[in-house]
């Protein structure tokens, strides 16, 4: 059961979120339906630093998605890879940021 992602446009993406629909992502061979990373609330991004991928993913993945989840028992990296498609089908990859930019006015040495 696989099913490509397809890229969304920024207007899209704001859409899914308002709305709070899933994206689709693939963990393995299996799609799951998971809430946009966008849309995660602060508790949720907690649970992730944190360590308690299981709570994380009972949170952000549907009802269904997260039975099929335990049922497969996926590898750290696998997580990683279908919380980059989720980014993505969501139009908003995770963990891309580019950080704070460099000043464009130098600073006078003493």
């Amino acid at each position: 059961m696989t099913e490509k992602t397809t890229e969304v446009t920024p207007a899209e993406a704001q859409e899914i979120e308002a709305t709070g629909h899933y994206v689709k992502a693939t963990l393995g061979d299996e799609v799951l339906e998971i809430v946009p990373p966008g849309a995660w609330k602060q508790s949720w991004q907690r649970k992730l630093k944190a360590g308690d991928m299981d709570a994380f993913l009972e949170d952000v993945l549907s009802p269904d998605s997260y039975d099929r989840y335990l049922d497969l028992d996926p590898t750290n990296d696998e997580i990683g890879e279908m919380l980059n498609t989720a980014g993505e089908s969501a139009g908003e990859p995770v963990g891309k940021s580019s950080g704070p930019r460099a000043s464009s006015t130098s600073t006078r040495k003493r």
